[in-house]
C-alpha cells in the first residue's frame, strides 16, 4: 500500500505505511546524476553529495549532523549514480520528524563553505584511488565506458582528479540552483507512519522549495554495429572483464522483466549456469555474474568474472558458448519456475525492511515506470511465460553489439579480436 502526492511547487511524495516494524525510513531522490554533467563538471553530482552532509544554516558543521543522527541511532547515508541521486536516513518511528527536519536542512539549506570543499576535494581524489586500486568496482565503468564511449553514461560517476580539483563553490551554488528544485525531488517515506501527519510536515519542511524545471539529459540510442574491445591496462594478479550486450532497451520496456528472469538462470545466482559451469567445473574464476543493466534510454544484459590471467581466451570462449546456448535454446521450464521463485523470494525478504521499501518506490518513480506495489509485480512477473523470455534473449544477445571490457596486463592485445567470435 502506498499514498502519492503531489504539491503546489512539484514535489512529489509517496507514503507507504508498513505493519509490524517500529522503524521509519526517510529517502529524498534528486533527478540528477553523472549522465547530466557537460565534460567539465563530470564529478559534480557526486561531489554535492558530499557536501550535503558539511553543515547547513542551522547544524553549521559535519560534527552537529552526525552527532544528531547518531545520537538516535540512526542509519544514514547518500548515493549518487548515473542517473539519480539519494539521501536517507532510517531510524526508530518515534524519530521520524527529526529525519525528515535533517534531510530537508541538509537539502535546502547547505552552507558549501570554501574551506569545506577545499577540504573534500583530497577526500573525493582519495575515493577515486581507492576505486583505482579495486578492479571488481571499476568493472561496470570500464563496460560502460566500452558500450557508450560518446556519452556521459561511459564517464565514472566520482568524475577525474582534474575536475574534481577544478570546482569553485559558484559551480556548486549554479548545481544546486539548476537542480535540487521541487519538479526534481522525490521524498518517500516507508516504515512505522502516520501518512497525513507526514505528508502535512512535508509540506512544511519544503513549501519554500522553488519548483524549477524538469532534469534532461542527452539521450542515446545505441549504434553499434560490430563487436568491440576496451582494455584498461593495470597491473594485476587477475584479469577481470565484462562482457555483454548493448541493446535498445530501457526502464519500461517489456523484454526487461522477461531478461531478468532468465539472468537467474544464466548467472543471477550460485545454482546458475555461468556459475556451474565455469567457477564450479572448470575452476576458472571466483567471481562470475550477470544483470541486466537498464537506463532511461538504453540497457545491456552482461557478464563479470574475474579469472586467472592465463585462461582469458578459455573464459571469454565459455561465457560466448553460454551465451550462443541460451540464444538459441532459451530457459528450461524448470529454470523458468527456480528463476521466478527466486525473485519472489528476494522481493519479499528485501520488502521486510523499510529502507528496501522506500528505495523501491524511489526506483519506480525516478525510472518513469508506473507506480506499483511490490504485490502488483509479483502479480506481473506470474504472467511472463517461456515464449516471452525466449523472444527477449533473442532481441538481446545480437553478435553485432557485444563488448567486452578488460581490466589486467593482456600478453598479446592483437589477438583479442579472436576471442569475441560469435
Amino acid at each position: 500500500m502506498f499514498y502519492s502526492y503531489k504539491y503546489n511547487n512539484g514535489l512529489t511524495a509517496i507514503i507507504s505505511p508498513q505493519l509490524g516494524t517500529k522503524a521509519a525510513t526517510v529517502l529524498i531522490a534528486v533527478k540528477v546524476g553523472s549522465r547530466f554533467e557537460p565534460n567539465k563538471y563530470n564529478g559534480i553530482a557526486h561531489f554535492t553529495e558530499h557536501l550535503m552532509f558539511k553543515g547547513t544554516k542551522r547544524r553549521p558543521s559535519t560534527l552537529l549532523i552526525s552527532r544528531e543522527l547518531d545520537s538516535i541511532g540512526a542509519d544514514y547515508n547518500a548515493f549518487t549514480g548515473k542517473e539519480y541521486t539519494g539521501y536517507y536516513i532510517k531510524a526508530d518511528a518515534r524519530h521520524l520528524s527529526l529525519s525528515l527536519d535533517i534531510l530537508a536542512d541538509m537539502l535546502n539549506n547547505s552552507l558549501f563553505s570554501e574551506q569545506e570543499i577545499a577540504r573534500e576535494k583530497g577526500v573525493i581524489v582519495e575515493e577515486i584511488n581507492m576505486y583505482e586500486d579495486a578492479p571488481m568496482m571499476m568493472l561496470e565503468d570500464e563496460f560502460d565506458a566500452c558500450a557508450y564511449p560518446a556519452s556521459q553514461l561511459g564517464r565514472n560517476i566520482a568524475g577525474t582528479k582534474e575536475t574534481v580539483n577544478s570546482f569553485t563553490r559558484k559551480d556548486f551554488i549554479n548545481f544546486i540552483e539548476r537542480y535540487y528544485t521541487a519538479s526534481n525531488m522525490l521524498v518517500v517515506i516507508a516504515g512505522k507512519v502516520d501518512q497525513l501527519a507526514a505528508q502535512e510536515y512535508i509540506e512544511k519542511l519544503f513549501r519554500h522549495t522553488k519548483k524549477g524545471t524538469e532534469s534532461k539529459f542527452k539521450k542515446i540510442k545505441i549504434q553499434q554495429k560490430k563487436a568491440k574491445i576496451l582494455v584498461k591496462d593495470k597491473q594485476t594478479e587477475q584479469i577481470h572483464l565484462a562482457l555483454g550486450f548493448t541493446a535498445n532497451i530501457n526502464h519500461r520496456s517489456p523484454v526487461v522483466l522477461p531478461l531478468k528472469i532468465a539472468n537467474i538462470a544464466f548467472g543471477g545466482n550460485m545454482s546458475s549456469r555461468l556459475f556451474i559451469n565455469i567457477r564450479e567445473r572448470q575452476g576458472l574464476c571466483y567471481y562470475v555474474r550477470s544483470r541486466v543493466n537498464t537506463y532511461h534510454d538504453t540497457g545491456s544484459f552482461v557478464v563479470y568474472a574475474g579469472l586467472d590471467k592465463n585462461r582469458l581466451e578459455q573464459a571469454v570462449g565459455l561465457i560466448i558458448k553460454e551465451y550462443k546456448k541460451i540464444k538459441a535454446q532459451g530457459i528450461t521450464k524448470s529454470e523458468f519456475n527456480k528463476a521466478k521463485d527466486f525473485i519472489r523470494g528476494k522481493t519479499v525478504l528485501a520488502l521486510e525492511d523499510s529502507s528496501q521499501v522506500a528505495q523501491w518506490y524511489a526506483d519506480r518513480w525516478l525510472s518513469g515506470q508506473k507506480i506499483e506495489t511490490p504485490e502488483q509485480y509479483l502479480d506481473r512477473l506470474e504472467k511472463i511465460n517461456l515464449t516471452d523470455i525466449n523472444q527477449a534473449l533473442k532481441q538481446v544477445i545480437n553478435k553485432q553489439k557485444l563488448n567486452l571490457a578488460i581490466i589486467g596486463q593482456i600478453a598479446d592485445k592483437r589477438n583479442l579480436n579472436k576471442y569475441i567470435s560469435f
